[in-house]
């Protein structure tokens, strides 16, 4: 089975995570997308976040009517902070009959020669790459690389840090996340100070 592992803190999980994972499910050849909540990416402050089972609820919230895309706590179990390279050998030693490939944003990919063991990964795993609106200049080397695959996707310009300040400023955000996910975020008063 062709697993495509899609990180993310998801704090909070938004439609835009939403509209890319199912596309890559629908339009990528992959089986399943698996939604991995990051408890602590090293390049973020983890004050800002909640709980990571809040943050996990909330993933399972917005995915349960997908059947092709799950929510993953894989990286609750591994130490912190959590570094792409060995997340995919404990999954792949975990899962021996699974291939598993990343997901990242174009801006991710401009950073990937930054990442711990970043050879290794690209000598072992696809990268599948949806398209964001940057400024940066393009990593050209990266996107030739035949492990690369630029997918065609909708660009969706809605970031965590936009609705959790909009809340905060008592703006209705709800058209910007799934259902379930608002009423979540509502009823336990999530991001209002």
């Amino acid at each position: 089975m062709k697993i495509g592992l899609y990180f993310g803190t998801y704090n909070p999980i938004h439609v835009g995570h939403l509209i890319i994972a199912n596309h890559m499910a629908e339009f990528a050849d992959l089986d399943q997308i698996w939604m991995v909540v990051t408890p602590h990416n090293p390049l973020k402050k983890k004050a800002t976040l909640l709980d990571d089972h809040q943050r996990l609820q909330m993933v399972y919230l917005a995915t349960e009517e997908y059947p092709k895309i799950k929510p993953s706590d894989i990286e609750f179990k591994l130490p912190q902070p959590n570094y792409t390279v060995i997340t995919l050998a404990h999954l792949q030693e975990k899962y021996p009959n699974h291939e598993f490939s990343l997901i990242m944003g174009e801006d991710n990919l401009k950073t990937l020669h930054k990442w711990k063991n970043y050879e290794v990964i690209l000598d072992n795993h696809d990268i599948y790459v949806y398209p964001r609106i940057s400024d940066e200049p393009e990593n050209m080397e990266l996107k030739s690389h035949p492990k690369i695959h630029v997918i065609d996707a909708p660009i969706v310009e809605i970031s965590s840090t936009f609705i959790r300040n909009s809340i905060k400023e008592g703006k209705n955000i709800q058209p910007l996340l799934p259902p379930k996910v608002w009423e979540y975020i509502d009823h336990n008063n999530f991001y209002k100070r």
